[in-house]
C-alpha cells in the first residue's frame, strides 16, 4: 500500500513539473516572439522617419 502511494505521489509530481516545464516554454516563446515584433516595427518607424 505504502509503495502504490509513493509511485502515484511521483506520478502527479512529474505531471506538475512538466505542466510547469511546458508553460514556461510557452511564456518564454510568446515573450521573445513579442519582443521581436516590437523590434521590427520600430526599425521600420526608424526607416520610415529617415527616409523622409
Amino acid at each position: 500500500m505504502k509503495d502504490e502511494k509513493n509511485g502515484t505521489l511521483g506520478i502527479i509530481i512529474a505531471i506538475v513539473t512538466a505542466a510547469a516545464a511546458i508553460s514556461a516554454a510557452v511564456t518564454a516563446f510568446l515573450l521573445i516572439n513579442e519582443k521581436k515584433k516590437k523590434d521590427e516595427e520600430e526599425l521600420e518607424r526608424y526607416l520610415d522617419c529617415s527616409i523622409q
